[in-house]
């Protein structure tokens, strides 16, 4: 949906993974690049915070008085980012995203590559199916935080916001 609703205005670039390959392979201008990161980090920034609104009461609900805890029982900061299992190496966990955003990658660039002739109107289906098809076949590690910006401002957004690395088991 994000795509779909992005396209007219900035092409769909919701991704900086996918904004800074279609700059590295020549379908993006390198001097748009800084700004578009900073746009989408900023969009999920607030994302987060407009879901916060939303939810607070139930978070409040379900943590009962507890610290916020990220992972463990009663966290509940998955609601705004992804969290890998608690089995997963580092190793293992960075392969994991780097091939998953390698796929997303590629599916992108085919979509947009007009020898293909994808119709553009069908662009942003083919982009979320593609998600769903990576979180489902890859997500059982880390969730799938193929999108930098999707994962990593929401971070940011609940430390501020109180949740805290203590893990309750």
């Amino acid at each position: 949906m994000g795509v779909l609703v992005a396209g007219g205005v900035s092409g769909g670039h919701i991704n900086p993974a996918v904004t800074l390959t279609l700059a590295l392979v020549g379908k993006f201008p390198f001097r748009k690049v800084a700004h578009y990161v900073v746009a989408q980090y900023l969009g999920a920034f607030l994302a987060a915070g407009a879901t916060y609104v939303v939810y607070i009461d139930a978070i409040n609900s379900y943590e009962a008085g507890s610290n916020r805890p990220i992972m463990g029982d009663g966290a509940t900061a998955g609601i705004f980012a992804t969290y890998p299992q608690t089995f997963l190496s580092e190793e293992v966990g960075f392969a994991d995203q780097v091939f998953g955003t390698g796929i997303l990658l590629a599916v992108v660039c085919a979509l947009s590559d007009p020898k293909n002739r994808v119709p553009k109107s069908l662009v942003p289906l083919f982009v979320g199916l593609t998600v769903v098809a990576i979180g489902m076949s890859m997500g059982f590690n880390c969730g799938y935080p193929i999108n930098p910006a999707r994962d990593l401002a929401p971070r940011f957004f609940t430390a501020i916001a109180g949740w805290t690395w203590r893990v309750f088991t």
